[in-house]
């Protein structure tokens, strides 16, 4: 929208160029120069067109003017095939070709898609509801497989073209590739590795000895509780003999090689116990050894209390009441001791 000025604006103009003062050139910056040559330029042009009366006082409105559209094919196809590059396909390699078929995995990936949108709807009423097709989400997702679908196609056809033009889309099994880094490099790198995956077996090593050092003090402890409550049952259950709670000591039958035994569920060996026959069965070499030197007979708990020991109290020996028993005879003095190296000699 251009702003004519009249013939009363333009007379007013020239009156006011008239009655300005003369200012210093040389204050005046370049940008307010530069700007009143536009504005001159643009009034000057005004009063041309005033003059040859195509301007009209007031507001003047830019008329559009109506272009036909031109569409010459001809000129269209002969820029194409200038600008066209002529080379091989292999040195091209551009494909026009549609989309791949859907997949049943993708299908089955926009059904969930879908689904999950449907569910947030429903879930949510501030999200307000759009339709499927109208959806934001659901066409970014869906052009995001459209791409998909169009790059698998262009591979497959690609592929297709350079196995017929005889060029291998596989590298040989023994092509040995030059590396980006030197050798020095790969072995420091190398080694970090190695490093690290010592120190990450050596950490797991000692997690495992620490965990087998907390399940063995657990079990000890667990020993040593059992241990210590069977010996307070077993002393508890002397009191009561003694107080006549109990008629015999038949806890006491227990051998400390049986497993019923106190001390019988501790027993340090793993190895399963021998049946009463396996026992009785003796090697030849023990055997040959028994008849060479002898068998004395079990010695181990031989001063253990049995049944018989405890109820049988037997004769015991009584010393001078009072006195302290023999007494050792005492050394004789140092004349005697001479007299009786003298007798000697």
């Amino acid at each position: 929208m251009l702003l004519a000025k009249g013939p009363a604006m333009a007379a007013i103009d020239s009156d006011m160029e008239e009655t300005e003062p003369d200012e210093d050139v040389g204050s005046e910056s370049e940008e307010s120069g530069f700007s009143e040559e536009t504005e001159d330029d643009s009034d000057d042009a005004l009063r041309e067109l005033f003059l040859k009366n195509k301007l009209k006082p007031g507001l003047n409105v830019i008329q559009k003017v109506s272009q036909e559209a031109v569409n010459e094919e001809e000129k269209l196809k002969t820029a194409l095939e200038m600008i066209t590059l002529k080379a091989p396909w292999l040195e091209r390699m551009d494909l026009v070709n549609d989309l791949a078929p859907l997949t049943p995995e993708l299908a089955i990936q926009i059904e969930k898609h879908e689904q999950k949108r449907e569910n947030q709807f429903k879930g949510n009423r501030k999200i307000p509801y759009v339709a499927p097709e109208l959806d934001p989400v659901l066409n970014e997702f869906k052009r995001e497989i459209l791409f998909h679908r169009q790059a698998q196609a262009a591979t497959i056809e690609g592929i297709r073209r350079l196995h017929e033009l005889g060029v291998a889309t596989k590298r040989p099994s023994d092509f040995f590739a030059e590396m980006a880094k030197s050798d020095d490099h790969m072995q420091r790198i190398t080694k970090v590795l190695q490093d690290k995956q010592e120190g990450i077996a050596k950490s797991e090593r000692m997690r495992q000895l620490r965990e087998q050092r907390r399940i063995g003090k657990l079990i000890q402890r667990q020993a040593t509780e059992k241990r210590d409550e069977e010996r307070r049952k077993m002393l508890s259950d002397v009191k009561k003999f003694r107080k006549g709670k109990l008629a015999n000591l038949d806890f006491l039958d227990g051998d400390g090689d049986d497993d019923e035994g106190p001390r019988g569920e501790f027993r340090k060996s793993g190895k399963p116990k021998p049946s009463k026959k396996q026992a009785a069965k003796l090697s030849g070499k023990r055997k040959a050894r028994d008849a060479k030197f002898g068998f004395g007979g079990r010695k181990k708990g031989m001063k253990r209390n049995t049944r018989e020991s405890c109820i049988d109290e037997g004769k015991r020996k009584k010393g001078p009441a009072g006195g302290k028993g023999g007494a050792a005879k005492k050394r004789p003095g140092k004349s005697r001791r001479s007299q009786g190296k003298s007798q000697r000699k």
